[in-house]
């Protein structure tokens, strides 16, 4: 396998820009440090009210690169139809095995949003059955054990088990986020929706600062493990 194609973060969203408002700038920062991250949306977002799949695949991109990603990548499952089937499950299953990443996010289990709750549960299979060396992928690709699954809030608030500083990389983390200007902007011909209301942008900013506050920087982004988290030492390095 071509190592160049493996990477050290992996980002699961159940659509285009869901990964963006919980964890670009963890994923913006880690680029920046020389981590090799990606993003994978299991859905095209096909049923959004504003924007369809050719606009959400190019604002993806746009994001992709604001953010320094080295891939992103598209399962395709249904919008409104992730179930864990074994089909769904064996793909993240590949997906996982080729890129060999040592931590995968995923959205935090306690959502309103329906299809963010079935993407942490199919990342939890997938993460799962990637490391069992019986069930073979189809392709042959040897089985892979994730070191970490952190899980990042998209409408939730709750909790934060790490808090991520994101003081320096803010700036693009918001640029990613409005890089999909069908979702987050109004416009002519576009619905009105909880994402293009005026405080919703407010109100994931304030969130983030919420989160800054709490380990004394400007902005922060909370991740939940649902795993106890290993230390060497109580002394930083």
């Amino acid at each position: 396998m071509n190592e160049q194609e493996t990477v050290d973060i992996l980002a699961f969203g159940a659509h285009p820009d869901d990964v963006e408002i919980g964890a670009a700038g963890i994923l913006a920062k880690h680029a920046d440090l020389g981590q090799r991250t990606a993003i994978c949306d299991l859905t095209n977002g096909e049923l959004s009210s504003n924007g369809d799949v050719e606009t959400r695949k190019r604002e993806a991109d746009r994001a992709a690169s604001v953010l320094h990603l080295k891939g992103r990548y598209r399962m395709g499952f249904p919008d409104r139809g992730l179930r864990a089937t074994s089909e769904q499950v064996e793909a993240m299953v590949r997906l996982i095995r080729r890129l060999k990443p040592r931590v995968v996010l995923a959205p935090f289990w306690k959502d309103r949003h329906p299809d963010h709750t079935a993407c942490s549960h199919l990342v939890k299979e997938a993460v799962f059955d990637a490391a069992i060396r019986k069930k073979a992928a189809e392709d042959g690709v040897a089985p892979h054990r994730v070191d970490r699954v952190y899980f990042y809030f998209i409408n939730q608030v709750d909790t934060a088990d790490v808090i991520v500083d994101i003081s320096e990389v803010y700036r693009r983390k918001k640029e990613a986020i409005l890089a999909f200007e069908s979702q987050f902007v109004p416009g002519p011909g576009r619905v009105e929706t909880p994402l293009n209301r005026p405080n919703y942008l407010s109100m994931v900013e304030g969130r983030d600062q919420l989160w800054g506050h709490q380990i004394g920087t400007v902005y922060g982004e909370g991740l939940v493990s649902e795993g106890p988290l290993s230390l060497n030492t109580l002394i930083p390095s």
